[in-house]
């Protein structure tokens, strides 16, 4: 029989296990994250041991400033790019790699393999693929006659955020095929085969079959990368470094050079609140959804 007493003692012993996790996520997450919080109503430069309190004007000075308003669309044609079209190559791969091919665990590794890559590799790569002397994709351009379409990628207004996408979706494509592997295993293969002797073609089969089995898999895969996507920073910055000009900015970058830069940290910090607001928003989805799928 649990009396009351003994469910107070098992009660205290899961505390006294929590208890260090949640001293660390405290210290080292909502200790500095407050702080930060706190910062961003300051006139703080970063150095200094003293500061002004200016309430919210870091806040309201972000619209009448055009570098944020450019780092904002750009985050968001980001979000948009290196969310659909990684989600959209990754979930076509998964298909196609989950049928008969011959060669597939090699494949498989071949696409994946640059979600392992550091970001800072890859910044790298693609840096030397894009160079305008001697870069690979102008060599081939000029190779096969197309010399005008042979350009500084990296150091023009109009090519810079596209390259730097490009090198992005490169990299995304491994993680949603991974997923959707492994959720393609978990459809019932009798499924088709009732499918076939019905007479559905196979992109009838796909699309109510395939599609609505790999509904879990969708939800992870689009939250996290919406997610990852407003995060960005450090290929951009490895790449361009935010130019040329400020035609690559994102908030991450933008934040990154007011906090350590200008010397503007109580600036800085409000844009690191807002996108961490931005990032947080997005993810309640994604966390309803979990909640709900572990309830039930």
């Amino acid at each position: 029989m649990i009396t009351g007493r003994t469910r107070h003692g098992s009660g205290l012993v899961a505390w006294a296990f929590a208890a260090p996790a949640l001293l660390a996520y405290f210290l080292f997450l909502v200790y500095p994250a407050m702080s930060s919080l706190w910062f961003s109503f300051t006139d703080w430069d970063g150095l200094s041991a003293t500061y002004n309190v200016v309430g919210l004007d870091n806040y309201t000075n972000m619209p009448n400033d055009p570098v944020v308003i450019q780092a904002a669309i750009n985050n968001l044609i980001w979000a948009v790019v290196t969310v659909v079209v990684p989600v959209v190559l990754g979930l076509a791969l998964a298909v196609a790699l989950n049928g008969k091919v011959r060669g597939k665990p090699i494949l498989r590794l071949l696409f994946y393999t640059p979600a392992v890559l550091p970001l800072v590799a890859v910044a790298s790569i693609w840096g030397w693929l894009y160079n305008p002397q001697y870069g690979a994709i102008n060599a081939f351009l000029r190779a096969i006659g197309l010399d005008s379409l042979a350009q500084p990628w990296l150091g023009q207004d109009s090519t810079a955020l596209g390259a730097t996408m490009v090198a992005a979706i490169w990299l995304r494509v491994g993680f949603p095929m991974l997923l959707y592997l492994a959720a393609l295993q978990g459809i019932s293969q009798e499924l088709y085969e009732a499918a076939t002797v019905d007479g559905a073609g196979r992109w009838q089969q796909f699309w109510h079959i395939t599609m609505p089995g790999l509904r879990p898999a969708h939800y992870v895969v689009i939250a996290l990368s919406v997610i990852d996507s407003f995060k960005v920073f450090d290929l951009i910055y490895a790449m361009t470094y935010g130019g040329p000009g400020t035609a690559t900015q994102v908030m991450g970058t933008w934040m990154y050079f007011n906090v350590f830069q200008y010397n503007q940290a109580g600036y800085g910090t409000a844009i690191a609140v807002v996108i961490t607001v931005v990032a947080v928003a997005v993810s309640i989805p994604y966390v309803r959804s979990q909640t709900k799928e572990h309830a039930a």
